[in-house]
């Protein structure tokens, strides 16, 4: 089933209509991924980094890249799989086509397509979107964060055809309080890269609950409140160009993992804002 989803009618042409664009470049990147999902053919290849790549993340990106060159040709475009082209505005666009493809290539649908926007550097728009389990979230700068998602079951359009989603405003959780919350992140071992090991526990202890629901997934949790804190110790800029506007725009709070915001760092947190300098507490001597 392609599910349709709509932008309220006062945010379609926003931005000069780059919004309902960035919405559009999302879906049709993150639907391209679906006939390799849990398919037997995928052949999973290995980059210079040892990370996996597969046919349908490749896939992904050049259909993104395709729509933003018939688009915004003078656009700078950074992609995970075939780096950089130069732009001659003040707009790039940065593309994940599958954020967690470790999961996308175990057969687990917690993976995500990213799509961020930066003007003149800055994160301006970004779209988290989970193709397998149909929910998106979207943000721009100023203009708050909106969400949407498929009907589950028990839902009387649960299989049929739901007809237009209209995304609704999303926010952050309330709670004040880590042990009162949950934390997530992609992979535990990671935190060894920058010898946070003890870090990782700390914050374990700290938590009510802890769940590896990370990449991209963790970051929509927390943007729709049902996660307090994502943590990263490893990131590149296409990891976090989208999702640091949608946690900020969700009223939350992005950041490195020594308080600042920027998505050239590579590590970072977002939460709920409220538990943001209880994790930092924890993470900064490892910045």
């Amino acid at each position: 089933m392609v599910l349709d989803f709509r932008l309220p009618g006062t945010l379609a042409s926003e931005m000069s209509g780059r919004l309902q664009f960035a919405m559009d470049l999302a879906i049709a990147a993150g639907n391209a991924t679906l006939p390799f999902f849990r398919s037997s053919a995928v052949q999973v290849e290995r980059k210079r980094d040892k990370s996996p790549v597969t046919a349908a993340d490749k896939s992904a990106e050049q259909i993104a890249r395709g729509m933003i060159g018939d688009r915004y040709r003078d656009d700078a475009i950074l992609g995970e799989e075939f780096g950089v082209v130069e732009g001659q505005s003040e707009f790039e666009w940065i593309i994940d086509p599958i954020d967690g493809t470790k999961s996308f290539i175990s057969g687990v649908p917690l993976y995500s397509t990213l799509i961020g926007m930066t003007y003149r550097g800055e994160p301006t728009i970004g779209v988290i979107y989970i193709p397998v389990l149909g929910e998106l979230v979207i943000a721009a700068k100023g203009l708050g964060a909106w969400y949407g998602m498929a009907p589950l079951p028990g839902d009387p359009k649960y299989g049929i055809d739901p007809g237009p989603i209209v995304l609704q405003r999303c926010q952050v959780s309330s709670q004040p309080k880590l042990e009162d919350g949950l934390l997530v992140t992609s992979q535990i071992d990671n935190f060894g890269v920058r010898q946070a090991e003890s870090a990782y526990k700390n914050l374990e202890k700290l938590a009510y609950v802890t769940r590896t629901w990370g990449d991209g997934y963790g970051y929509l949790l927390v943007a729709t409140g049902r996660a307090e804190v994502m943590v990263d110790p490893i990131v590149n800029p296409w990891d976090v160009a989208a999702v640091a506007p949608v946690i900020q725009e969700a009223g939350g709070t992005f950041s490195t993992w020594n308080g600042k915001y920027d998505i050239r760092v590579p590590h970072c947190l977002g939460s709920n804002g409220l538990v943001h300098e209880q994790v930092l507490a924890e993470l900064r001597p490892f910045a």
